[in-house]
């Protein structure tokens, strides 16, 4: 998956995203999710990586299959006063959480196995029939690429004047909501001053280096499909089949 075409694994990410959202039975969503189990497998990260990514998300799981477990109708299998609970509320339940399990593994395939530099590279190129419109694609992807380099930069910088914060006796983590927000005062400005100054420098930079805009520019890697992203797309397209076919089989899993 490494090796495949970052133009192909953003399409394929898009196409995975549609599949999970167009799902309408538990068979059908199987069939994407045996499609997203393919790339985490050909990925080669450990699985634990993975369940990493979930851990940010996981109040947000849980809340959700919370409240579809109460949103089904039918006989209720437990009810207290206006609150009951149903089979298809637990299918619902169910089938949404997986819902979103699913979608996250399928963006951090992309995220895994991409660097910051060949995803906005492919989405340059992705984007570049625009350019013809008068479109600044390029101005856009260098935007990204700049953006995506800045942010590790900035929390390793926010750590950093944090620690030092701290270690001067500044208390940021007792007291209101109010008190916390005046502490982060002394952490803002000084990570505001260094943030402007990185871009002032890395502007110097760039004109020095005599950068205009993405006219006449050339690529040091150029992007081309291989073998394996024939085979991978040839995948897609077979997925696309039995799920097609799987969701026109089988009657939906939400019931409302």
């Amino acid at each position: 998956m490494h090796r495949a075409d970052p133009r192909l694994k953003i399409c394929l990410t898009i196409f995975a995203i549609v599949l999970i959202f167009a799902a309408g039975n538990f068979f059908s969503l199987g069939a994407a999710i045996l499609f997203v189990a393919s790339g985490i497998l050909l990925s080669r990260i450990p699985l634990k990586l993975y369940l990493k990514s979930l851990k940010p998300i996981l109040f947000i799981v849980v809340f959700t299959a919370a409240l579809n477990v109460f949103y089904g109708t039918g006989e209720p299998i437990w009810q207290w006063w206006l609150i009951k609970i149903t089979k298809n509320g637990l299918l619902n339940s169910l089938f949404v959480t997986i819902r979103i399990v699913v979608l996250i593994l399928a963006s951090s395939v992309l995220t895994f196995t991409t660097s910051p530099t060949q995803l906005t590279d492919a989405i340059e190129r992705l984007l570049k029939p625009l350019a013809k419109l008068g479109a600044p694609v390029h101005e856009f992807a260098m935007m990204m690429t700049i953006a995506l380099r800045f942010v590790p930069l900035l929390l390793e910088e926010t750590d950093k004047i944090m620690s030092a914060q701290k270690a001067r006796g500044a208390d940021m983590e007792s007291g209101g909501v109010v008190q916390r927000i005046k502490a982060l005062a002394p952490v803002l400005i000084p990570l505001f001053v260094s943030a402007f100054r990185r871009a002032f420098d890395l502007a110097t930079a760039m004109e020095s280096r005599c950068y205009h805009g993405g006219e006449g520019r050339t690529k040091m890697k150029v992007l081309h499909f291989g073998g394996t992203d024939w085979l991978v797309l040839a995948g897609a397209v077979v997925t696309l089949g039995a799920f097609i076919a799987l969701n026109a089989a089988f009657p939906p899993a939400i019931v409302r």
